[in-house]
C-alpha cells in the first residue's frame, strides 16, 4: 500500500478523524487531507509523527527491482 491509503487505513481503525489526527500530530486537517489523496508527500519525520499518533511503527524497505 502506498503512504497515502495507510495513512487513511489506520486513522480509519483508530477511529479518528482527519482534524483530530491533525491535532494529534500539530499539523491541519488540511494537510491529513493533502496527505490521503495523494496531493502531498509528507516528509519521514511527519510520517513518523503520524505513525506514533496512529499507534504504527513506520518501517521503511528497499525491495528488488525487477529488469
Amino acid at each position: 500500500m502506498d503512504p497515502a491509503a495507510l495513512v487513511r487505513h489506520w486513522r480509519h481503525e483508530r477511529g479518528l478523524s482527519q482534524a483530530q489526527l491533525a491535532a494529534l500530530i500539530g499539523t491541519g486537517q488540511a494537510a491529513i487531507s493533502r496527505i490521503e489523496n495523494g496531493r502531498d508527500v509528507p516528509t519521514l519525520p511527519l510520517l513518523a509523527r503520524i505513525a506514533e499518533a496512529l499507534g504504527c511503527r513506520l518501517t521503511i524497505a528497499f525491495e528488488q527491482a525487477v529488469h
